[in-house]
């Protein structure tokens, strides 16, 4: 497993003057000591040679990028100082990008933990923290981090329902919470290619075409039931509060007879859609 070593090369332009001196030494000594033959000329000239190779070695850094140092295939060290930088021109530079990106996956069917058909999407927003493991623990990062985001996503519709009324999480109904796991688990499918994900959230989410308005009556069905049992517990507790009120302050007595036409009237106004048309009573209550 390779680690980033961070590396520190020589400015650019501060080798420019050294190679240029060195280039015009090279050629006066080839001038001055070449005319005497044997090895001494033979020096001289691969001294000007040696100089001249060097000037291959120059490479530009630009702002959040970082360049691979390979020699022969053998990991040398990353730079990271932008500008123009100089190294060994044998060594291989391969330039690695540190700005923040982001993938949007394509529009997934799977089935929700109800075994619902659902068209789910999600944008992960990520950036290289170690080129070392960005270049030699994957073949090809942006295919990487674009087919484990999508594996992620389908894992995480699959362990939870697309809706529910009732307090479990659900893909609609806890946005946040759903965003914190799926940028979780991305990450760690990610962390061995040295990728921080930044942010991680769902961009589409739809039941599949073929189920939509069934599920749409369904969603519905569900809204007005948990609506319901919502209003029916409030109203027995309204008229249970009422009876004992009465009952502690002593204004009126009621038989069991009395006090279950009163629930029945008391729950028929609390629970009724439309408002009651109360009727009055000018009789005696018995």
């Amino acid at each position: 497993m390779y680690t980033e070593n961070e590396i520190k090369a020589p400015n650019g332009i501060m080798m420019i003057g050294v190679l240029f001196i060195a280039q015009l030494i090279s050629v006066g000594l080839i001038i001055t000591l070449g005319r005497a033959g044997g090895l001494l000329a033979i020096f001289t000239i691969l001294i000007a040679v040696f100089v001249f190779i060097c000037w291959f070695g120059f490479f530009m850094v630009n702002p959040n990028e970082a360049r691979v140092l390979q020699l022969f295939g053998k990991y040398i060290g990353t730079v990271k100082g932008e500008g123009l930088r100089w190294a060994n021109p044998f060594y291989a530079k391969v330039a690695v990008s540190l700005r923040v990106r982001n993938f949007e996956s394509g529009k997934l069917k799977v089935n929700d933990n109800n075994g619902n058909p659902i068209e789910i999407a999600a944008v992960v927003v990520w950036e290289v923290t170690d080129t070392a493991e960005a270049i030699f623990e994957v073949d090809n990062l942006k295919g990487f981090v674009s087919v484990q985001s999508e594996a992620a996503v389908r894992n995480l519709a699959t362990r939870y329902a697309y809706d529910n009324h009732e307090a479990e999480v659900s893909l609609r109904s806890h946005p946040k919470q759903i965003s914190d796991e799926l940028r979780q688990e991305v990450q760690d499918r990610l962390e061995k290619a040295g990728v921080r994900v930044i942010e991680s959230r769902i961009s589409h989410l739809a039941y599949a075409p073929e189920i939509a308005s069934a599920m749409l009556r369904r969603q519905q069905a569900m809204a007005i039931i948990a609506a319901r049992k919502t209003i029916v517990e409030g109203a027995v507790g309204m008229v249970g509060m009422a009876l004992e009120q009465l009952t502690d302050e002593g204004i009126v007595e009621l038989d069991n007879e009395r006090k279950a036409a009163m629930v029945s009237n008391l729950l028929v106004v609390l629970c009724s859609d439309e408002a009651a048309s109360p009727v009055i009573n000018a009789g005696s209550l018995y």
